[in-house]
């Protein structure tokens, strides 16, 4: 199955990648051909309409994509968990009506950050509150990926003292969507801030879940994205290492092939160990996913810091060896150079990753 999907994909890109980063849209009836054949969320359980696969098969079909365009891999990992969140903290009728909508071709996004609480989601101040047999959402969401698609929009907020997550129509009264204009990288992800007014649905559209600690909330559903976003920058990794080993072996400088010189030759060598390291940290990310071990959670938190830094390393490197020829808008490793520092920023920057990996460690260490 995995060798189909990843060829639907490749058939599906195509040569697209490029246009969709400088128009920053991708084809809302691609986005939902995708969906409709379980790629976009490729980990849904069968009994929802998805296609049941492992993690470890799922983050392949993840890196692959990766490779060919980080916006389309930015839409997968916000669909992904999507239904992670809904696996985990919707009641059994919450789980299959939106599981099953969104392995039909629905989109959705996932909507932690704030502008007062990026890094520190404990500081959400987005409230949902009960108003007889209804919910009230109010506040404002910064940089939603996928919001700019979306049908509707996993709000993460306050509630009763604790945490939630209430289903929100993108279409409801009171939400307003705005996208992120010309954002450094994922340019095509659909980012957008979401504006919610006092936004009024019925009390179904709040997840099993509620009452929870924000902190429990944000933490599990982030160790789903934390490795999507690991995987994909594997795939970067590679994209980089293809450029970069074509371009070394044909381009001709002083008389001899680019990877004939040795300080070329230590740039190929290095985004080759980039790429293993980063893949390794990620396998045993995934391995521990699958395995539902103890140790998924900084599993995750270190495949993603390996994986973004030494993604924004090898496609600053990419952009080195190939010079004024990777330098051209939409070029795939000019691509890779903004996708890849963008990577280092969200689902935990690499300073708040660094953080949870000291706290880590030194508990370890008794």
């Amino acid at each position: 199955m995995l060798d189909a999907l990843t060829a639907l994909v490749t058939e599906t890109v195509g040569d697209a990648a490029s246009e969709w980063d400088v128009t920053g849209e991708i084809p809302l009836g691609v986005l939902r051909g995708l969906g409709a054949k379980g790629v976009l969320c490729a980990e849904a359980k069968p009994q929802f309409g998805g296609l049941g696969l492992s993690g470890l098969d799922n983050a392949e079909l993840t890196a692959h994509t990766g490779a060919l365009c980080s916006s389309l891999r930015s839409v997968m990992t916000s669909q992904g968990m999507a239904a992670w969140t809904l696996q985990r903290f919707g009641d059994k009728a919450q789980r299959a009506e939106y599981i099953g909508r969104l392995t039909g071709g629905e989109l959705a996004a996932v909507a932690f950050s704030e502008p007062g609480a990026g890094s520190d989601l404990a500081a959400m101040s987005t409230e949902i509150r009960r108003d007889g047999d209804d919910i009230v959402v109010s506040g404002t969401k910064t940089w939603i990926t996928v919001a700019g698609y979306a049908d509707w929009i996993l709000v993460f907020g306050r509630h009763e003292g604790g945490g939630a997550v209430a289903v929100v129509p993108a279409t409801a009264p009171g939400v307003q969507v705005t996208r992120v204009p010309e954002p450094l990288g994922c340019r095509a992800a659909g980012h957008a801030t979401v504006q919610l007014d006092d936004v009024r649905l019925p009390a179904g559209h709040l997840l099993a879940v509620a009452g929870q600690p924000v902190v429990m909330l944000t933490t599990i559903a982030l160790t789903y994205g934390r490795l999507s976003v690991a995987w994909g920058c594997v795939g970067i990794l590679r994209a980089c290492l293809a450029a970069v080993a074509r371009h070394a072996k044909t381009r001709e400088q002083f008389g001899k092939p680019l990877l004939q010189h040795q300080l070329v030759a230590r740039h190929l060598a290095e985004l080759y160990a980039a790429e293993r390291t980063a893949t390794l940290a990620c396998e045993r990310a995934s391995a521990a996913w699958d395995g539902g071990s103890p140790e998924q959670v900084p599993a995750s938190v270190l495949a993603k810091h390996v994986a973004a830094t030494n993604a924004a390393r090898g496609a600053a490197t990419a952009v080195q060896v190939l010079a004024s020829a990777g330098a051209v808008g939409g070029h795939v490793v000019e691509r890779a150079f903004r996708d890849a520092k963008l990577m280092e920023v969200i689902e935990g920057s690499n300073e708040i990753c660094q953080l949870i990996l000291a706290e880590h460690a030194a508990a370890a260490a008794g």
